[in-house]
């Protein structure tokens, strides 16, 4: 049952700081890792962690240090694709030593599970909160999506092309998204699109492709759908996602929310 957790919106900033003065990101990045470890040997055959953006907040590379000194505990492999909190430059630096960081151009990637594949794409405008797919980006998508044939594909994105209802992050979502959608929509195969940026775990289709945005690890964006609402954050608990691939004749791909924390239980019923 080949499966990744996907961790989203660490959001890390520097020792001693909070996250918009509010938000321990690291603690919470820390509790997910822990979290991960403790419920390994149940999840079954996990292969990695994918990170869909937003792993620090400001993109310095103080923040990056952090961020990997954290991560050093998990006990799996794992890939990142940046958010609008990141930067190509700190990001492309702190991970140089990775399989999967190219050494120019866009941060994308794609990683073979057997029965699918996932392919990470780089929406990030270095400097702006909205999502931009490069024309890189583009033809990355067109060359691997034709080498894959009729093979399901999950595309992961920082920036969703759905939306959410919140106004201020539907405003800042995947900008040229529809060029993508339409290249998603025309493969033969499955396919399903897999994001950050809302903070919320959310599910849609647009045509044939399933698009989930998952929650992050540390905070959520208020869900205040009001005119006049304030984009907020809001301290409910964190989460992350676990996508396994189940075969057999309802084979497919099952996600799963994985909340943070240790909980009382399990008990027989």
């Amino acid at each position: 049952m080949p499966a990744f957790i996907q961790i989203s919106d660490t959001h890390i900033v520097a020792k001693g700081q909070l996250a918009c003065g509010h938000s321990d990101t690291a603690a919470a990045l820390a509790n997910a890792v822990a979290s991960i470890n403790a419920r390994l040997p149940a999840l079954g055959s996990v292969d990695c962690a994918i990170l869909t953006g937003d792993l620090t907040d400001h993109g310095t590379a103080e923040e990056y240090d952090h961020f990997l000194e954290i991560m050093s505990a998990l006990e799996l492999p794992w890939l990142a694709i940046p958010g609008n909190h990141d930067r190509h430059a700190e990001m492309r630096s702190a991970f140089a030593g990775t399989d999967w960081m190219p050494e120019s151009g866009p941060i994308q990637w794609q990683r073979d599970f057997g029965p699918f594949v996932v392919i990470g794409l780089d929406t990030l405008l270095d400097g702006a909160h909205h999502g931009m797919l490069s024309d890189e980006g583009f033809a990355f998508v067109d060359r691997t999506l034709t080498a894959l044939g009729e093979r399901p594909v999950i595309v992961a994105t920082h920036h969703p092309w759905m939306f959410s209802g919140i106004s201020a992050m539907d405003a800042d979502n995947l900008r040229n998204g529809a060029a993508l959608m339409d290249r998603l929509q025309a493969h033969p195969g499955p396919v399903r699109m897999i994001s950050g940026h809302v903070h919320r775990a959310m599910t849609t289709h647009i045509g044939k492709v399933i698009c989930q945005i998952a929650p992050s690890t540390a905070h959520a964006v208020h869900r205040d759908v009001r005119p006049e609402a304030v984009n907020s954050l809001i301290l409910e608990p964190g989460a992350m996602m676990l996508h396994t691939w189940l075969e057999g004749p309802r084979s497919g791909l099952v996600s799963d929310i994985l909340p943070i924390g240790a909980f009382a239980g399990p008990w027989p019923f």
